[in-house]
């Protein structure tokens, strides 16, 4: 499940870079729809995997 999570993390990363890119409406601190929509499934995927890595390293 891990390398899955990984996988939908990098894919979501992949989506968000080319429109950050080429989009005129988006901003550091303002996104269009679209890019709200890339930006936020990514930051949930990057979220819920890098807490599955500290639930790893934890003691």
């Amino acid at each position: 499940m891990t390398d899955d999570l990984y996988a939908h993390y990098m894919r979501a990363h992949q989506a968000l870079r080319p429109h950050r890119e080429t989009c005129s409406g988006c901003t550091d601190t303002f996104r269009c729809a679209a890019g709200e929509r890339l930006y936020e499934g990514f930051a949930r995927l990057q979220d819920a995997h890098l807490n599955r890595r500290r639930r790893r390293c934890s003691p």
